[in-house]
């Protein structure tokens, strides 16, 4: 499944197109690499996503074409959420 497709049927991001933008501007990371929005997810991929001042990194747990708004979260698990700190290594 494609990342910006996933990232919205897990409501991570409300809209495809906003979800596509992040993925573009080099905010999304899958494996611990960037990623654009046409890279596939897999389940057990872990995925990184930076949220204003926020860092959210999740593991696909199950990928599926359309999900309710109540199933949404069972798509993944939250690892970690952590505020983004200015040595934290990351060149975001």
């Amino acid at each position: 499944m494609r990342l910006d497709k996933f990232l919205k049927v897990s409501r991570l991001i409300k809209r495809r197109t906003v979800a596509k933008d992040i993925s573009e501007q080099g905010r999304v990371l899958v494996n611990g690499r960037e990623a654009k929005p046409s890279a596939s997810v897999k389940v057990g991929d872990e995925l990184t996503v930076q949220f204003g001042q926020k860092l959210v990194t999740v593991k696909v747990e199950r990928l599926a074409e359309s999900t309710k708004k109540d199933e949404a979260s069972s798509l993944y698990t939250l690892v970690k959420e952590e505020p983004i700190a200015k040595d934290n290594g990351i060149d975001w």
